[in-house]
């Protein structure tokens, strides 16, 4: 039996379990992640990462939030890009605070609280028609009939209005124009699609028998090319990557099917390829934090490096396991995808339950998480099998949590200590100031839950992942 609980009842079942599991949180009863393993990079990353420098071009706003106002900074974040670029972003989770040189990771708008917003179309619509992708500020004021803005202003405007769609927030800007720019802003706003993923890989993991070609994997980019870096050892253990004609490649496109060429007799093992481009990350992409951290939504790319990674794993016999994690916000939970292209079935464990996945078959396991808890979890199966999956599930915005972000600190900002941007980029320049106030914060690591947990089963063919 692969769920833990029975069909029936599941509903009731599912929320007595992350009633207990929030309640574990709550008395410290989980073990907890510690510092090396909150800084560690997630597994599947792609597109782009990126640390947080802090709040560099912003004025002031007034929340209005359970009877009280808060005054409080409103603007542009700067993020230095892992590789080589810099990112311009807004924020969409007002009320949670931002941690000192937090890691973000470009992901998509579902796994955020972008995915159940209808009002997230709008948000990018923003994003393009205001500051920075519009740097004529004398056009901007003369359309928006607001007077004279500055950068400052110009940025405390479009943040405010992206707030009153974000997170439903009263907000209100202090500056007389950067009030009338957020109010023609949210009154002009259309919703337009989510923009595609810089840089990804699908799917990024797959597994077959040694001697033919595992995949396809599928680049999908923004960029016009990719390079593609074949596995680490490739020329000891002969491990290839292809196109579909089965020749080697060294570049890519969006759309191009990837292949890991094995052969005959090669030792049972797994390799990864990677891909990496040089692009401006699209404008309206969502960035979230490895640890918690408000979520964020980019307002500006550089020329930035991006890259996105995908493993296989092969054997001459048995059980041929790929897995895969994603976060499900809708359903509150992170869902564990295991395939398995072997001949013998695929046993795991998963938080104490053993599982089993039937030869040629694919089955996904959903583990509820509370909201704005780190997650930590490894599967183990036979012969030193075991991968680990951890992150934090961040799919909401809090709509009256008290106290509003607190004031930024007042020394020099990293992001803003070489002016402006210089080269072919769509950041406008900034004369930034100051840096945003950090509040730091402890993930949690979700290492036991044990029988506490709810798991849910999807069943379904696998998908072909060898020729």
């Amino acid at each position: 039996m692969f769920s833990a609980f029975s069909v029936r009842g599941r509903g009731a079942a599912r929320r007595a379990a992350v009633a207990l599991v929030s309640g574990l949180f709550a008395t410290g009863a989980l073990a907890g992640a510690g510092p090396a393993a909150a800084e560690e990079t997630p597994q599947h990353q792609a597109g782009a990462s990126a640390t947080l420098d802090g709040l560099t071009t912003f004025d002031r706003a007034v929340l209005r939030d359970g009877g009280q106002e808060h005054e409080l900074p409103a603007g542009l974040f700067e993020m230095t890009v892992d590789g080589g670029g810099r990112l311009k972003t807004y924020c969409i989770d007002i009320h949670n605070p931002t941690q000192e040189q937090a890691k973000y990771l470009e992901t998509p708008w579902d796994q955020t609280s972008l995915g159940a917003n209808k009002d997230a179309g709008r948000i990018r619509w923003i994003l393009q028609h205001s500051y920075p992708q519009v740097d004529d500020l004398m056009g901007l004021a003369e359309r928006a009939g607001t007077g004279a803005l500055t950068e400052r202003t110009a940025a405390a405007g479009t943040q405010v209005a992206i707030w009153r769609y974000s997170d439903g927030a009263d907000v209100e800007a202090i500056d007389p124009a950067a009030e009338k720019l957020a109010d023609w802003l949210e009154k002009k706003a259309k919703n337009v699609a989510e923009p595609r993923a810089s840089l990804s890989l699908e799917p990024s993991a797959v597994s077959g028998k040694a001697g033919g070609r595992l995949g396809p994997v599928t680049v999908r980019t923004d960029a016009d090319r990719v390079a593609v870096t074949p596995p680490a050892d490739s020329a000891a253990s002969g491990v290839t990557v292809t196109d579909e004609a089965g020749k080697r490649v060294t570049t890519a496109a969006d759309g191009s099917r990837l292949y890991f060429g094995i052969p005959s007799g090669t030792p049972d093992g797994t390799a990864a390829l990677s891909v990496q481009a040089t692009t401006n990350v699209p404008v309206g992409r969502a960035f979230a934090g490895v640890t918690k951290s408000q979520t964020q939504i980019l307002a500006g790319s550089s020329q930035s490096t991006v890259s996105s990674t995908a493993t296989a794993t092969w054997a001459k016999a048995g059980p041929i396991p790929a897995l895969t994690a994603e976060k499900n916000c809708a359903a509150g939970s992170v869902d564990i995808t295991a395939t398995n292209k072997g001949d013998e079935a695929f046993t795991f464990s998963l938080m104490g339950f053993k599982h089993s996945v039937a030869p040629g078959e694919s089955r996904t396991v959903t583990v509820p998480v509370p909201e704005d808890q780190a997650y930590d979890f490894t599967i183990t199966g036979p012969g030193g099998f075991s991968k680990n999956f951890k992150g934090v599930l961040d799919c909401k915005t809090t709509g009256s949590t008290g106290p509003a972000p607190a004031e930024p600190a007042p020394q020099p900002s990293a992001a803003s200590a070489g002016g402006t941007f210089g080269g072919d980029e769509n950041l406008a320049a900034t004369g930034a100031s100051n840096v945003t106030p950090i509040i730091a914060g402890t993930a949690i690591g979700l290492v036991v839950i044990g029988g506490a947990a709810i798991l849910f089963v999807r069943r379904k063919k696998a998908p072909s992942t060898e020729e």
